[in-house]
């Protein structure tokens, strides 16, 4: 469907197939069907607005699905699952030959739990379960956050809720953006939405939040990439690429890659973004181009080249993105990459070079160097920086931005190999008693006062500053299948199923090892619970890899002329 800015129908011979699909019949025996192998080789309608629209008078309703197929709105005080209560959705289908697993079986009871209903049909987990507190936002389907449930669903081959979750994003995707006034880029996918319910007609709507919402008010520049990211998983899972190829979703693809491809002032071939616009969603000093986006850029990027088609509106694109490819693998594995003979070099750069001969090309003052990062790097290790700007490098290690690295192949394998080598050599300080730091070191002191805003949520070894998140159970098993390290992987999970579920299934923890069930922690958080899944099911049967892993682009070597230690 080709929608413009405001919504409105350019042609009504292209108003098939989403809506069509929509009628659709989404019966819980469709969604229970045999799980598949894997496949190796705007119309504003149905009254969906924006939260500024919002008016007073609907109230957020989840729905739990009944033994008879029967719908119940749920109260707020049914949203906290307890373990020793069952949903009637019948037991967890077996796990591709699992041994039975009380732990498994409880993770599937809560994720279903959480799924939300959009008149009868599931489009998606919300964040939490836990509503100790109203006022937050853990009620919505965050884009992010559903990637893990997504990619259960999808193992577990229940495919129609991953599908029915990519088009209703790409619905709210086609709205008019505005905050404050300003419009937002055409492209911008939401961060989360909501189902409310209005009592009076009995209706339901959709609303979404692209920022004017959120906590910093930050529009989330990571969704998009994560919407791409799981079209392909969509396509890998289920062998159908008739979705992608939907006139809808591959102006949906256009629409992100025309604002991350638009050209200006900036020298660099990375994506210039604020704090807050990515799962570290409060401000931890990554301004500039922090390596968690410039890794979901990249694979991005690589995903969108697979799924675009080959005609008139996708050739300029593709040709497009070749080119940023070539340009931003370089950069990354150039300047981004440190291990101990890189760190020798920066430790002996000189400063104030001028002319294309500079070899401190960001002009980076050696007395900078943090002291940690020199008892940190191993002899045989290394690690994509946290963010290089001009006259900056912010060393510390952020755990998504490296394994997605090492998924995508922006990591080579030698570099994806020296990752999982520093994993293992700084195991106390990256995954301690609860897997995995987000973020090491945390800030402390007067520079958390700085960087942070004395943020209070995230002091030191909390949140996002040194806190341990269970949801990167899935993205460092994903890491450790693909570069042939699995004992990592198991070693890590043995650590969370010792406390998760006793726990129930905390957002994060909190301390240097990850000891303590984090201050202002969620219960129930669905990422970590399907996180969980996912990566015993990826343990279980390695070919699930397959959807979220791209192999090395030989196409890219011949532009790489340094060592693997990248050193000037």
């Amino acid at each position: 469907m080709d929608v413009s800015r405001k919504g409105s129908v350019k042609s009504l011979d292209q108003l098939c197939t989403v809506n069509e699909i929509e009628e659709c019949d989404f019966s819980l025996s469709k969604l229970a069907e045999k799980p598949r192998h894997l496949n190796i080789e705007r119309q504003r309608s149905f009254d969906e607005r924006s939260f500024s629209d919002l008016s007073i008078g609907l109230s957020p309703r989840l729905y739990s699905r009944h033994a008879d197929n029967s719908f119940r709105i749920m109260d707020h005080h049914d949203h906290v699952f307890s373990p020793g209560r069952r949903s009637g959705l019948g037991s967890p289908r077996a796990l591709h030959g699992f041994e039975p697993n009380p732990m498994i079986a409880e993770a599937w009871e809560a994720l279903r739990r959480s799924l939300v209903y959009f008149r009868g049909q599931p489009v998606g987990t919300i964040a939490a379960l836990d509503s100790s507190d109203e006022e937050l936002n853990y009620d919505q389907v965050f884009v992010r956050d559903f990637f893990p449930s997504a990619l259960a669903f999808l193992m577990n081959g229940e495919p129609q809720i991953v599908k029915n979750f990519i088009l209703k994003t790409l619905r709210l995707q086609s709205w008019e953006k505005k905050i404050d006034r300003f419009k937002l880029g055409e492209g911008v996918m939401p961060a989360s939405f909501k189902v409310l319910h209005d009592p009076v007609r009995n209706y339901e709507t959709l609303v979404a939040d692209f920022g004017e919402s959120a906590i910093g008010r930050v529009a989330p520049v990571d969704s998009g990439f994560w919407w791409i990211i799981l079209l392909r998983a969509y396509t890998k899972s289920t062998g159908d690429s008739s979705l992608a190829e939907m006139p809808e979703c591959q102006k949906g693809i256009r629409l992100i890659m025309s604002m991350c491809l638009s050209e200006g002032f900036d020298t660099f071939p990375t994506l210039l973004c604020a704090d807050g616009c990515s799962m570290v969603d409060r401000r931890m000093g990554v301004y500039g181009y922090p390596i968690e986006i410039q890794a979901l850029f990249f694979m991005a990027l690589r995903c969108a080249l697979l799924l675009l088609k080959q005609d008139d509106e996708g050739k300029e694109f593709v040709g497009r993105i070749a080119t940023r490819l070539h340009a931003l693998s370089y950069h990354m594995r150039s300047y981004f990459w440190l291990d101990l003979k890189q760190l020798n070099g920066i430790y002996r750069y000189k400063t104030e070079e001028y002319s294309h001969s500079a070899v401190n090309k960001f002009n980076v003052m050696p007395d900078s160097l943090p002291e940690w990062v020199f008892d940190f790097m191993p002899i045989h290790g290394g690690y994509f920086i946290a963010n290089v700007s001009p006259a900056r490098m912010d060393f510390r290690w952020f755990c998504l931005g490296n394994c997605i690295a090492i998924l995508s192949s922006l990591a080579t394998p030698e570099q994806s190999a020296a990752v999982m080598d520093l994993i293992e050599s700084r195991w106390e300080e990256l995954v301690g008693e609860m897997p995995l730091k987000v973020c090491y070191p945390a800030l402390e002191s007067h520079e958390w006062r700085i960087v942070t805003g004395c943020d209070p949520k995230n002091t030191r070894w909390s949140y996002h500053n040194g806190g341990s998140w269970p949801v990167l159970l899935w993205l460092i098993t994903a890491a450790c299948i693909k570069t042939g390290r699995p004992q990592i992987a198991r070693r890590a999970i043995e650590l969370a199923e010792s406390r998760l579920l006793k726990d129930n299934w905390p957002e994060y923890y909190d301390g240097k090892l990850g000891r303590y069930i984090g201050k202002q922690a969620r219960k129930f958080q669905t990422w970590s619970i399907a996180g969980y899944l996912v990566a015993k099911m990826m343990l279980e049967d390695p070919s699930h890899l397959g959807m979220i892993s791209l192999e090395e682009d030989k196409q890219m070597k011949p532009l790489l002329k340094r060592s693997t230690s990248w050193i000037f």
